[in-house]
Order: structure tokens, then C-alpha cells, then sequence
């Protein structure tokens, strides 16, 4: 999901670290964070995953007027046996790994900007599943100053058959 423009806000950071459960006061606390080796606030290990929301164009985000995947027992909208293209829609396959090389960290103020490239691709056999398509996504987050803050490397798998329980 490239993002031009990715703003983080203390309370956006705040808000993401509850959604986890996570309580560190480092997330929310300034006078907190201040007496902490880091010494700011700073953002939770997968926060650049909200980045999403600021793409208008993401999947799964949303959209007024629109069916759209939904969040209950079912989609919501969306006829979920629905073959889709090569952008990741319903259907085309799963996410089956998510790795996270942090180059510092992420702080309030700071404006990220995402640049998606592709990694390697390569093929397994399963018995069960039958020929196994794996490619990786490489997403770059940098700052405001250019600067790399974070590589994220996404590992997505196509089934050649569809696998029943």
C-alpha cells in the first residue's frame, strides 16, 4: 500500500496502542516517555500497519456509498466466493507472514511516506494443496527527511487448489 503521506499523531499512537491492549505508558505518557532511555513518545512495533487508512485506495478500507468487506460473522457487501485480480481481493489468497526491521523510532510529528516494491517469489508442493505460490512485498517507511524508519517485508501465499478442512 504505497502512502504519500502517512502523519503520526500522539493520539493516533495512543489510540493504536489501546486497540493491541497494550498499556506502556511510553505510547501515551510525555512525562512518562521523557525518563525513558528513548525519551519521547514513540509508536508500538506494528503501527505502520494504521498507514493503511491513509490510503484511499486500500481493499479493505471503507468507502461511503460502497459495499465493502465489513467486520461481522460475514461480509458485508461482498460476495465473499468472488474471484478477484492480482491486487489481493477476496479470494486470491492468504497472508502468511509479516517481518519488521526497525531503523528507529517512529514519533509524534514525524510524516511517513511508503514506497512498495516487490521481493522474491518462489514455489512449494503440498499434497493437501497442490502447488504453492509465495511472493514478498517490500514496503520502505520513510520520513520527512527521506530517512528509512522502517522495511517491512510482507510474505503472501496462492493456493493452487482450495483447501477444505
Amino acid at each position: 500500500m504505497p502512502v504519500e503521506r502517512f502523519p503520526i499523531e500522539a493520539g493516533h499512537i495512543m489510540m493504536f496502542a489501546r486497540s493491541i491492549g497494550d498499556a506502556n505508558q511510553i505510547y501515551y505518557d510525555a512525562d512518562h516517555a521523557a525518563g525513558t532511555e528513548v525519551g519521547d513518545i514513540i509508536a508500538p512495533p506494528t503501527f505502520v500497519q494504521a498507514s493503511a487508512q491513509h490510503d484511499p485506495d486500500y481493499r479493505l478500507r471503507p468507502k461511503i456509498g460502497e459495499p465493502w468487506l465489513g467486520s461481522g460473522a460475514k461480509p458485508t457487501g461482498i460476495d465473499p466466493d468472488a474471484k478477484s485480480d492480482s491486487s489481493g481481493g477476496i479470494a486470491s489468497g492468504l497472508h502468511a507472514e509479516q517481518h519488521y526491521e526497525y531503523h528507529r523510532h517512529i514519533n509524534p510529528g514525524d510524516v511517513l511516506t511508503a514506497t512498495v516494491k516487490p521481493g522474491e517469489q518462489w514455489e512449494k508442493h503440498s499434497k493437501r494443496a497442490g502447488l504453492l505460490s509465495f511472493s514478498e512485498t517490500i514496503t520502505e517507511y520513510r520520513d520527512q527527511n527521506g530517512e528509512l524508519v522502517i522495511t517491512a517485508r510482507a510474505v503472501g501465499v496462492r493456493t493452487e487448489k482450495p483447501v477444505t478442512g
